[in-house]
């Protein structure tokens, strides 16, 4: 056994682990990961992508990365093949990212969402000290009579989504997630420059998918943007939720579920089968929402938040 910093290996050295953790986001998730192991890959070539990866009698066995934003450290994925040992290796790999991002003088947290494929990380979360949060991977399938749009209550105005809303919609995000359990886990949903970099990162890089306008929809009150709900393609025919919130003083008027319906008819028309979605179970309200409009949890897992 070795743990190799990534900076020292190739894609090409990693690629049997790519292609296997690439079969299991489509089998399990219906999640067509290729594009963003496509950004690993040229990080890694370009020795810029920071992380361990583990090799046992020179074959890879898994492999984790982590990136540095501001103040925070952020684990962005780990795998280890079904092949070995998943849960010694896969506690190896996280000790060492951890260690590293620890030892950063200007590092004031670590998060860590990763969805795990038969290697949990909860032991090695609790272990050096990590408040958890669990989190549930969503699938609806878009299949049967779609509902009939419902009217928009008078005041309220319903839209696609348009480029020029980035300011406000960053505004919004950050006033919907103040005191909210998802602020706590993704610190970015805190303060307007982060929710601004957040959107920019889901609507126009390929790691959660391809943006899809025509899903993507924006609720409007006379005195500006209350709601939003953004939708990509995460593969051939199913659609992933990538963000939705509506203003506190609008919430439990039932325009969560407007926003959501909105999206879901526009994908069915667009010819999807399905639509996924990841939630904090502590929003028992969403949870609620998601299971009345079909949803079903189909994966859980751990999100972890360190501070020194």
């Amino acid at each position: 056994m070795a743990i190799v910093d990534l900076r020292q290996i190739s894609s090409r050295q990693l690629e049997p682990l790519f292609e296997e953790e690439a079969r299991h986001w489509r089998e399990e998730l219906q999640w067509d990961y290729r594009p963003s192991l496509d950004l690993v890959k040229k990080f890694l070539d370009a020795r810029s992508l920071s992380g361990y990866a583990d090799l046992e009698e020179g074959k890879p066995a898994g492999y984790g990365f982590y990136v540095l934003e501001d103040h925070k450290g952020l684990m962005g994925g780990l795998y280890v093949s079904a092949r070995y040992a998943q849960a010694g290796i896969g506690q190896r790999i996280f000790s060492e990212m951890f260690a590293t991002l620890r030892g950063l003088p200007r590092i004031e947290r670590v998060e860590a969402q990763i969805i795990p494929f038969g290697c949990a990380l909860d032991e090695s979360l609790t272990a050096y000290g990590f408040r958890q949060f669990t989190r549930q991977f969503m699938l609806l399938p878009l299949t049967g009579v779609p509902a009939e749009a419902k009217p928009v209550s008078e005041g309220l105005r319903l839209e696609r989504w348009q480029d020029r809303y980035f300011d406000p919609c960053a505004r919004l995000i950050q006033l919907a997630y103040t005191d909210h359990v998802d602020g706590e886990i993704n610190d970015q949903y805190r303060t307007e420059a982060g929710a601004l970099k957040f959107l920019k990162n889901i609507i126009l890089l390929p790691g959660c998918g391809q943006f899809q306008a025509d899903a993507s929809f924006l609720l409007h009150a006379v005195g500006g943007l209350i709601g939003v709900v953004l939708t990509s393609a995460v593969s051939r025919g199913v659609g992933h939720t990538t963000q939705i919130c509506v203003l506190p003083g609008y919430q439990g008027q039932g325009l969560g579920r407007l926003l959501m319906e909105a999206s879901i008819r526009a994908l069915r028309s667009l010819g999807y089968h399905a639509l996924s979605l990841t939630v904090t179970s502590a929003n028992a309200h969403a949870v609620e929402l998601y299971e009345h409009l079909g949803f079903r949890t189909i994966k859980s897992f751990a999100a972890g938040v360190w501070r020194p």
